[in-house]
């Protein structure tokens, strides 16, 4: 079976994850695919997830939004919809490939909440979808820590709109043509980071859900991999804080002549004849 545009949408995702670092050094090139037009996505730090927002689970239980933007739980949000050909499975599991590979677990110390924007999707297909899911992850799952939701056409289209995510129904292929990305929210529902492509290290992950916590939940050490680290949105993506580690190294330093001039000090003053 063809599958053209999930092939060049998959495609295009993997062009701009290599290619990201050098957009500055290359002449902009603003000619856009039809194909792709409005099917990108667009930077909003600090946008509020809508809360009111009415969706069902997996089980067909009508839940609202702010659920899972309570606690101290950052939140990844994932968008797309139980019937794409190619590039959601990309996404998803992209995402549950950096979910195994860090050292917190979904339900503990984050949620993970997957949406799809196509109306038809059944609370049905978002349970076997989460079963597949949850049976790869290979973690106990406890509370609402990774589940898969569906909506009407107005909710859905909202929640887009409001982490600036892009997508649109192609009567030719008819399929969703649609960005790729995964989205990390503070606990109180707030935008921290946005994901690109259909990779995510398990550094980028990792240290975004770290931010995201803003210190209510991990360790010490992850305040210290915070500090070390910097999200530099030209790489898209976390980067070594050099300066701040030059910085804080040249006040280490300063601090250790400081004691070794006192020490110095002190014993020049007790040895015999020394006033």
């Amino acid at each position: 079976m063809s599958r053209p545009l999930s092939a060049l949408l998959a495609l295009l995702a993997l062009v701009v994850v290599a290619a990201a670092p050098a957009r500055d050094a290359r002449a902009a090139d603003t000619t856009i695919p039809t194909e792709l037009i409005g099917v990108d996505i667009e930077e909003r730090p600090g946008a509020l997830l809508p809360r009111e927002l009415r969706l069902r689970d997996q089980s067909g239980q009508e839940v609202e939004l702010g659920r899972y933007a309570t606690g101290d739980k950052p939140l990844v949000l994932v968008l797309g919809y139980y019937e794409c050909p190619m590039l959601c499975s990309l996404v998803l599991n992209g995402v549950l490939q950096a979910m195994k590979e860090s050292d917190w677990s979904a339900g503990n110390e984050y949620r993970t909440l997957v949406v799809s924007f196509d109306p038809r999707d059944t609370p049905e297909a978002a349970r076997q979808k989460r079963a597949n899911y949850i049976e790869a992850y290979g973690r106990p799952i406890t509370g609402d820590g990774f589940d898969f939701l569906v909506g009407d056409e107005a909710s859905v289209r909202a929640l887009a709109n409001a982490v600036g995510f892009g997508y649109r129904w192609d009567e030719t292929t008819k399929q969703y043509a649609h960005a790729a990305g995964a989205f990390v929210f503070t606990p109180d529902g707030r935008l921290s980071r946005t994901l690109y492509g259909i990779s995510f290290p398990q550094k980028n992950f990792s240290l975004a859900l770290r931010e995201a916590g803003s210190g209510k939940v991990g360790s010490a050490w992850d305040r210290v991999l915070l500090f070390c680290f910097h999200y530099d949105p030209n790489a898209r993506g976390y980067v070594l804080a050099t300066k701040r580690l030059m910085k804080a190294s040249g006040a280490v330093t300063v601090v250790l002549i400081g004691l070794w001039l006192i020490r110095f000090w002190r014993t020049e003053r007790s040895r015999p004849g020394r006033a």
